[in-house]
């Protein structure tokens, strides 16, 4: 199965927070799943660390790092990406950067692990609230 973490699953996965379930981590782990970080998620960590580096301690260079240490495949943002976008429904969740992990993890039929109940909320099958 191909998994696309959200960004809070995926700092927490690298930082080996008990917030994850063990079924999470399992899924995260096993060698039978290919695991997918979008370059969504580094771009909102820099904003988020430029803004407030006491409380987002990791820049974007050291969260790429961390994945590739971990060996998680990088997803860059597409043409059919952008197109699925136009689709959601606005009146459930604003954030552009959540509304395109949506995107990416439907267009590329990938589960997008998530803790955020905004992004639950759209009840797709490619969505897992964690």
């Amino acid at each position: 199965m191909k998994i696309l973490l959200d960004t809070h699953v995926l700092l927490w996965a690298l930082t080996g927070s008990r917030k994850l379930s063990s079924k999470t981590r399992k899924m995260i782990t096993s060698g039978e799943n290919e695991v997918y970080v979008s370059i969504i998620s580094p771009w909102e960590v820099e904003i988020k660390h430029n803004k407030h580096p006491d409380r987002m301690p990791i820049d974007s260079a050291g969260l790429l790092s961390y994945c590739r240490a971990a060996g998680y495949k990088r997803l860059s943002v597409r043409p059919e990406h952008i197109d699925r976008h136009k689709e959601l429904a606005s009146d459930i969740h604003a954030d552009p950067f959540d509304r395109m992990l949506i995107c990416q993890a439907q267009a590329e039929d990938m589960l997008l692990l998530t803790c955020d109940e905004k992004i639950a909320a759209y009840e797709d099958r490619h969505i897992m609230k964690v």
